[in-house]
């Protein structure tokens, strides 16, 4: 989740939205086909598309449901995820930062891990928990829909370095290392206060081990200098799992910058952009800021809890005053874009954050949007073996070499 500060944020999230931003012609000379949306449906059911970035664990933690079937609310269901072509999610183990203060973090990643686990366990034919890049080809042979994990926030291992050999046993092959305030490993984008100016000692330890063990190291939400720090310190290629280009959204940290980008690049990495509109404009982002700056005092002022019928009702007064600016799909195309001129094809892909955000950019309402991003693409000039990067081969070869550098090192 990109503003998961508690529970009730998931509320809040609807009113994080943007407006469009234009894109140069994409480096491709290929003419779009003679029927876009035609060919985005046939891709979309014949290529792999894998996401690195789905909060459903935290949404059936907070309000049950049965996947197997379309679902009324959310942005997940096994259903619609087959209208859409998604045959791969990294579920996200979120652990909210404010565990790492009440304690805790440790066992709710691991119930939420029991969770996936209970989904695959329940519909087998449907489901199953994947730990290798060789297991979410096979499962996409089988038509079963893999279930990689990813822990968001490092402070699941709380100041056990040796639980990341826990997870790494129960299948989380990417660990975002902080959330919305620091942690014990780093700093966060989201929080001013930041004590490590980077990455702290234990933190260090933590992306060592990680390539250790094969675990994805996860730069999304991390301050630029923790970044950087992880960046020069990994052995293995690093990840954004769901982050946007900063590029679009000056000043805004939580966004990666050009520089970054490169260095991601540079180090065999993937950006995954993330479909949260408060991501994909500058307007959006300054009036996602209003709104919870808004809040934050109309919560601290009158005790109203997140959600409660007056916080829904401020947030409304908020919109009739101040009109959601708005966003499509072609945003998200220009974020995609704006990564492959900066660094190539080989070096982005796809981390929507569906579950984790209230609203989405118009085209994207769901997990059976994909065919629409798809179509954007091919209008632009983008090849089918350009899509099968983008949609999940970029990710899958990271992951391999996240696995020959863990062997490497596991054999001395």
């Amino acid at each position: 989740m990109n503003l998961k500060i508690s529970a009730g944020l998931a509320l809040l999230l609807p009113l994080v939205l943007a407006v469009g931003c234009g894109g140069a012609p994409p480096p491709t000379s290929e003419a779009p086909p003679p029927d876009p949306a035609a060919e985005a449906q046939r891709l979309a059911q014949e290529i792999l598309i894998l996401d690195t970035h789905i909060d459903l664990p935290y949404r059936l933690h907070e309000h049950p449901a049965d996947v197997t079937v379309e679902t009324a609310d959310g942005h997940f269901d096994l259903v619609r995820a087959r209208r859409g072509g998604l045959d791969a999610a990294f579920m996200s183990i979120y652990v909210p930062a404010s565990l790492q203060e009440e304690g805790g973090a440790r066992a709710m990643a691991d119930g939420l891990i029991d969770l996936v686990e209970g989904i695959a366990a329940q519909a087998p034919e449907s489901f199953a928990i994947a730990r290798s890049p060789a297991e979410v080809r096979s499962l996409f042979e089988q038509r079963v829909f893999a279930l990689p994990l990813g822990i968001e926030n490092g402070a699941a291992i709380e100041d056990d370095i040796s639980a990341l050999a826990h997870f790494h046993g129960r299948g989380v092959r990417y660990v975002t290392l902080t959330h919305s305030e620091p942690n014990l490993i780093c700093d966060s984008s989201y929080a001013e206060e930041r004590p490590w100016g980077g990455l702290s000692p234990f933190g260090r330890e933590v992306v060592v081990e990680m390539n250790r063990l094969g675990i994805m190291i996860d730069v999304s939400h991390l301050t630029d200098d923790a970044a950087r720090q992880a960046l020069e310190l990994s052995r293995a290629p690093v990840i954004a799992s769901h982050s946007c280009a900063r590029h679009f959204t000056p000043g805004f940290e939580r966004n990666i910058p050009d520089e970054l980008v490169s260095l991601v690049a540079a180090g065999g990495g993937v950006v995954q952009i993330a479909f949260a509109p408060g991501f994909l404009s500058e307007a959006a982002q300054r009036q996602s800021s209003e709104l919870w700056a808004a809040m934050r005092a109309f919560t601290n002022e009158t005790g109203a809890s997140w959600g409660s019928p007056e916080f829904r009702a401020r947030v409304e007064e908020f919109y009739a005053a101040n009109p959601k600016a708005e966003t499509d799909v072609a945003d998200v195309a220009d974020h995609i874009e704006h990564v492959i001129r900066l660094v190539g094809i080989d070096h982005v892909g796809l981390g929507s954050d569906f579950d984790g955000i209230g609203d989405t950019p118009a085209g994207l309402e769901s997990v059976a949007a994909y065919p629409k991003l798809l179509e954007e693409l091919l209008r632009r000039g983008y090849t089918e073996q350009d899509l099968r990067k983008i949609c999940g081969e970029n990710l899958l070869r990271v992951w391999s070499e996240v696995e020959r550098v863990a062997a490497e090192l596991q054999a001395g």
